[in-house]
């Protein structure tokens, strides 16, 4: 199967591709979410490391 033109995706002329607001949401989803939870696991592991320690 040959690719068709609307299959491929120009990029623009200055080289900046431009960002979807999905992708935006996304990052700030996993931000949102992973922020807390390495903060977390980091907190517990140091927890470990003192009782264990």
């Amino acid at each position: 199967m040959q690719a068709q033109p609307h299959d491929a995706v120009a990029a623009e002329p200055s080289g900046d591709v431009p960002v979807n607001p999905a992708t935006g949401r996304l990052i700030f989803g996993w931000l949102l979410v992973g922020l807390p939870l390495a903060y977390g696991v980091i907190t517990t592991l140091s927890r470990v490391g003192q009782l264990f320690g």
